[in-house]
């Protein structure tokens, strides 16, 4: 019957802890199992020591890619441009927000696209296609 004074170790179970510096008929002795010379067999040095920066380095995870700081440009094309805006008008980024052909006045703007501008707009503050500069010149 199992109880708690019946309870016994397993043999084999666990092994007896290593006895270093006992003198030399333990086979432990002298050196204690730490060699000859040397920063590890000097009393008050870890085994868990870091090697230095470039071990910490590598063990730290690493994040992939490049995130750029800056904004990336909003695209506009040249269509919708012809479309919502008449002869004219003034292109900048507050117009294009209110007639929601962009997500944010604040962030840059580009206007893209090779088809020709049929209306006469200002623009104010917006990066454009060497296509369209090309028109306006």
């Amino acid at each position: 019957m199992l109880s708690l004074n019946t309870i016994t170790k397993t043999k084999g179970r666990a092994k007896p802890r290593k006895r270093v510096g006992r003198g030399n008929a333990s086979g432990h002795g002298t050196y204690s199992t730490k060699g000859q010379k040397g920063q590890r067999s000097r009393s008050g040095v870890s085994g868990l020591k870091r090697l230095g920066m470039k071990a910490q380095l590598l063990q730290i995870p690493k994040s992939k890619g490049f995130k750029s700081l800056k904004p990336k440009n909003q695209v506009v094309a040249i269509s919708a441009i012809n479309s919502h805006f008449k002869d004219g008008d003034v292109v900048n980024g507050a117009s294009l927000f209110e007639k929601k052909l962009i997500a944010s006045a604040t962030l840059p703007v580009k206007v893209l696209g090779k088809e020709k501008l049929a209306v006469k707009v200002k623009f104010e503050r917006i990066k454009m296609s060497a296509t369209l500069r090309d028109q306006l010149k």
